[in-house]
């Protein structure tokens, strides 16, 4: 009995996050059996919250309009981890969300039990997060109505600014919205093209929910960020450069840096080959660079324009480092000469 005030709170904000939920969702992500959940459900109807009720295979519950939940509850550690992320939001690649974070965190702490304001106080005066630069910049609307339809299972429908091809119009079945160095991402299923596809939010414009439930997919692989990262490695880009390292494989798994993930295969317990394939050259030299720091390696095969790269920048820091020798030899010539 003593779980029942929390498991009826539980069932509660579950209610509130979704327009509506099927009886065997309820029971499986509260532990209990579907008619457990039928007697919650009444209970909370005598406490008057208007939850309705449907029968039927497309049956299911929802929480009518106008419902209020308790007051906030967080613990201590709990408001520690909002207030953190709300500052790390605000470097974060979505547009205006800097004064947001900083207006959302000062509402939160005026909510909160007094003991725990000091603390988020703190939080908010000595923590401050300072923007990346040349991260492409995110509509906090297009991310809203994403982050809905997602949760909502509904079809949604945008202008997607391709890579390469000119701007089309999308309809798919959101799936869940992912961020990996400090880029948003959609991953979806694209009915037309009768496949799964993965969009670049700050790409996405002109979104407008279609208004249609479609019933969830497997998704083929093991989760969301798992697919995006397989789905990096995978894809083929215009530059491309393979490296032969002697380093352990797993070293240099451990030094990918950003999006560009690199495909590691192991010729040796101490050697193995690497390919990266990226939008530029540019983003292909950063992986190059993080991966000298490990041991020698060889450019076994790039494209032009990468390979030309490579070899500018290598003769430039060569040069540079040639010239200090030369400045600090002259340096203690000169000193000596003093002596």
């Amino acid at each position: 009995m003593s779980e029942l005030p929390g498991r009826l709170f539980r069932l509660l904000s579950l209610l509130q996050s979704r327009p509506e939920w099927s009886g065997r969702e309820l029971a499986e992500r509260l532990g209990v059996t579907e008619r457990t959940v039928r007697r919650d459900v009444d209970r909370l109807r005598g406490l008057d919250y208007p939850v309705t009720g449907t029968t039927g295979t497309a049956g299911g519950y929802r929480l009518g309009p106008g419902t209020r939940l308790p007051p906030l509850q967080l613990d201590d550690d709990e408001a520690i981890a909002v207030a953190l992320g709300l500052v790390s939001a605000a470097g974060g690649g979505v547009t205006g969300m800097a004064e947001s974070s900083m207006s959302a965190l000062a509402k939160l702490e005026q909510v909160l039990p007094a003991r725990l304001r000091p603390q988020l106080a703190a939080v908010g005066s000595a923590a401050e997060a300072v923007p990346r630069p040349g991260v492409p910049q995110v509509d906090p609307g297009v991310l809203a109505v994403l982050a809905r339809c997602c949760r909502n299972h509904e079809l949604v429908a945008f202008d997607y600014h391709g890579r390469q091809r000119a701007t089309t119009r999308r309809r798919v079945e959101p799936h869940q919205l992912l961020t990996l160095a400090w880029r948003w991402y959609l991953l979806a299923f694209d009915p037309e093209r009768d496949d799964w596809r993965i969009f670049r939010a700050d790409r996405i414009d002109a979104v407008t929910p279609v208004l249609h439930r479609f019933t969830p997919r497997v998704l083929p692989a093991a989760d969301a960020p798992s697919y995006l990262v397989e789905s990096f490695l995978s894809a083929q880009y215009r530059h491309s450069v393979r490296l032969a390292v002697e380093a352990p494989a797993s070293a240099v798994t451990s030094a990918f840096e950003g999006v560009v993930r690199g495909v590691v295969e192991p010729t040796g317990q101490s050697s193995c080959v690497v390919r990266f394939s990226a939008d530029t050259p540019a983003m292909l030299l950063t992986q190059v660079a993080a991966i000298a720091v490990l041991g020698p390696f060889v450019v076994e095969q790039a494209t032009a324009e990468t390979a030309a790269l490579i070899a500018r920048i290598g003769g430039q820091l060569e040069h540079a480092f040639v010239a200090l020798g030369h400045d600090q030899a002259d340096a203690e010539g000169e000193h000596a000469d003093r002596q």
